[in-house]
């Protein structure tokens, strides 16, 4: 089959999910509410525990970080996806994909990092409370952002580079809403095989040991929960933990069926919802699963409305 050149100036064609879609224009309307609210819930979320000295604490320094990495989530994909519906053409240059893959990559992958130490924060929280500040003074925080950064970018790296390198087919075609590995593979005009099975060996060893650390945490976690003798720090516990559970539990459950599921079992259409749930759906639940649940959260919400209410009396 004929190659294409790349760097002339060739792109590819993100088919995407409206064109294929029954009602193109509804889902676009809800595309795009459900994009305005994640924008909103995680901006004032990430402006709340960034104004508020009360939620200054490991906890909610940790929780902004998951702020600002859906926000960046939601805005790599969807607006280019809306505005490409409305222009009626949807195509991305070779150097415009490498670079959405490499930012999906990355924040996808910060986040996996990320969730894990906010599970190892609960634990100290309420297995060793005594030890908490210590354990989690600031430095070592700011730590655990930094890694979760700078190894999920490494590994989109790599990602991204080996991906790219392939030769492309004349079908430019990319049957999905952005440009990731499982997608592009299927373009490509050589034997992916063994780039296949490392992708797939990666991510269960990206993946499956901060998933099992995390399982691991909050069993600790709810095992010291049921020996509270406190009833209202018990549910508190409780809510605080199923919250975190909730968020795990969608974004691992996409992840897995993304990118551990073999590939004969991927079909575009499959595909392109569950990067439609990680993209944007769970951007727009994680803030509102944090802050409705949060007595702490609401009320710094409260406090900010009231600061803002004052200042347009005046």
């Amino acid at each position: 089959m004929e190659l294409w050149n790349s760097t002339l100036g060739s792109g590819f064609i993100l088919v995407g999910i409206l064109k294929n879609s029954g009602s193109p224009k509804l889902l676009w309307v809800t595309i795009a509410v459900l994009y305005m609210l994640a924008l909103t819930s995680n901006g004032l979320l990430l402006l709340v525990i960034t104004m508020d000295t009360r939620l200054h604490v490991p906890m909610y320094l940790l929780l902004s970080q998951l702020s600002l990495m859906d926000l960046m989530f939601a805005s790599l994909v969807t607006p280019k996806m809306l505005v490409d519906y409305l222009r009626g053409e949807s195509t991305i240059s070779f150097g415009g994909c490498a670079f959405q893959m490499l930012a999906i990559l990355t924040v996808g992958g910060a986040e996996d990092l990320l969730l894990t130490f906010m599970a190892y924060d609960r634990y100290v929280a309420i297995c060793h409370p005594l030890n908490y500040m210590v354990l989690m003074r600031p430095r070592v925080c700011w730590l655990m952002v930094a890694t979760s950064w700078m190894l999920a970018f490494l590994n989109s790296v790599i990602h991204t580079s080996y991906t790219m390198h392939f030769p492309f087919c004349m079908s430019r075609e990319i049957r999905h809403l952005l440009c990731e590995i499982p997608p592009l593979l299927k373009l490509a005009c050589a034997d992916t095989s063994r780039y296949e099975l490392m992708v797939y060996v990666m991510v269960v060893l990206f993946l499956m040991p901060t998933f099992a650390a995390i399982l691991a945490s909050y069993t600790f976690v709810l095992v010291a929960v049921l020996h509270m003798s406190s009833g209202e720090r018990r549910q508190k516990a409780l809510i605080t933990c199923s919250s975190h559970l909730t968020v795990v539990g969608m974004y691992y459950g996409a992840a897995m069926f993304m990118y551990i599921q073999p590939s004969s079992y991927h079909s575009p259409q499959q595909d392109n919802v569950l990067s439609v749930f990680y993209i944007i759906i769970t951007p727009v639940l994680n803030p509102l699963i944090y802050s409705l649940r949060n007595k702490e959260v609401m009320g710094a919400f409260k406090r900010a409305l009231g600061r803002i209410t004052s200042v347009w009396r005046w």
